[in-house]
């Protein structure tokens, strides 16, 4: 067996948990485990960015969030695994851009236990045309890995690469996405998934969206921050 991540060979530990358990759908080496950047300890209660100890239970960008009528209570909570350092930032490229399906089994064995217990969950989707360029969704492959069901409530429509687009941008532009599927959203609690964290305009414009058609609350989950 080899890591998903680096492909080397992995030995797993031989133990009672291990004969008795299943298999795991993947295997990550130590060395790799070692680079992923855990986020842990104090974070904001709503992006769940790392904070100093001594900074509000609130970052200051979801405090600008929150007093902006238009934002406020859009995105309930924020869940992010991992800090986007280097290591994760080539992780994803190769997840994203060149194609490697297999890393996805890699991250869904650090997901949360039940992440997505009485909740609906709607991964962002790719626009007709990105779809087309990168052959897969990758939120949708970390989902059906997980095992975990999702619903295609929300299109988009196809324009600038977000990677490409400044913060102001961001925040500045148009919501990028419609509704189908109404009916499967209303009066429900939606997990939106993602992969990546960057000033949350993408997951709000989403919200946003889902809240106006009658969902309960929305929270996320991304893989980075």
């Amino acid at each position: 067996m080899n890591c998903v991540f680096c492909l080397t060979p992995v030995t797993p530990e031989v133990n009672w948990t291990y004969l008795f358990s299943k298999e795991p759908i993947a295997y990550i080496c130590q060395e790799c485990k070692a680079k992923l950047a855990f986020i842990e300890g104090n974070t904001c209660e709503v992006c769940g960015r790392t904070l100093n100890i001594s900074q509000n239970t609130i970052c200051i960008d979801c405090r600008k969030w929150e007093k902006d009528v238009k934002w406020q209570g859009i995105l309930s909570k924020n869940q992010s695994l991992f800090s986007y350092n280097e290591y994760m930032k080539e992780l994803i490229g190769r997840f994203k851009y060149r194609g490697d399906y297999r890393i996805a089994a890699g991250f869904v064995l650090f997901l949360p236990k039940e992440v997505a217990k009485y909740k609906v969950v709607v991964p962002i989707p790719l626009s007709a045309e990105r779809l087309y360029e990168r052959g897969f969704n990758q939120v949708e492959a970390i989902l059906d890995y997980a095992n975990i069901s999702f619903v295609r409530c929300l299109k988009r429509q196809h324009g600038e690469k977000q990677s490409k687009k400044t913060r102001q941008q961001r925040l500045e532009a148009e919501n990028i996405f419609s509704l189908v599927e109404k009916d499967k959203i209303s009066s429900q609690n939606i997990l939106l998934v993602d992969d990546i964290y960057t000033t949350g305009a993408t997951l709000r414009h989403a919200a946003k969206l889902l809240k106006e058609a009658g969902a309960n609350s929305v929270t996320s989950l991304t893989i980075a921050r």
